[in-house]
């Protein structure tokens, strides 16, 4: 006697064995190990969109370490210094994206990291984008929440990741004198 299933049930058990498998994944979940539900740090999500409406990066926004871990990426982009900021509010009508409002400032403090009174939670380092057109900006914003607590990036009128025409100054109020603004995405809470 062998212990063979039969071949016309080989594919029902594979998926089977691949569920199973993934089943204690690090992502968060039930590991069946252990039967406990892994911890999933809040996030959220901006599909970032030019003034035509074509998909040109994503920003990504994971609470870790007291703060917002954020790494933005795009392509498509005039080679050069862009200055990049999350605003107020979750709308990005184009084609100038000024429905995003301002910079996002829970704080009420004024723009710019060489501010000697401190920056808006939404100012970011300015993205460098190479010769192709790709630009990446990765930041850490200390003390901010996505969802929970006074001032959260996810209020009632939600918020957007704004890439602008040119470089961000870090000093000058209220928004850095970056210029137009050229690609928006609103940001969703996973």
């Amino acid at each position: 006697m062998t212990c063979q299933p039969p071949i016309h049930r080989l594919p029902f058990l594979v998926p089977a064995l691949l569920l199973a498998a993934c089943s204690g994944s690090p992502e968060g979940g039930t590991n069946v190990a252990t039967n406990k539900v892994a911890a999933v740090s809040p996030s959220a999500v901006a599909i970032v969109k030019d003034a035509t409406g074509k998909s040109i990066g994503e920003a990504q926004f994971t609470e870790e370490n007291g703060g917002i871990a954020v790494a933005v990426s795009a392509s498509g982009l005039t080679p050069g210094v862009h200055g990049t900021h999350i605003h107020m509010t979750g709308k990005c009508d184009g084609p100038d994206f000024k429905t995003a409002g301002g910079h996002w400032n829970p704080t009420s403090h004024q723009h710019g990291f060489e501010n000697p009174q401190g920056s808006h939670k939404g100012d970011l380092p300015n993205m460098e984008v190479a010769a192709d057109g790709i630009g990446t900006v990765r930041f850490s914003i200390p003390g901010a929440t996505i969802k929970d607590g006074e001032g959260a990036l996810l209020d009632a009128d939600g918020a957007a990741i704004v890439i602008h025409a040119g470089p961000d100054d870090m000093k000058s109020d209220p928004a850095g004198n970056s210029g137009d603004r050229v690609a928006c995405g609103i940001i969703l809470g996973g």
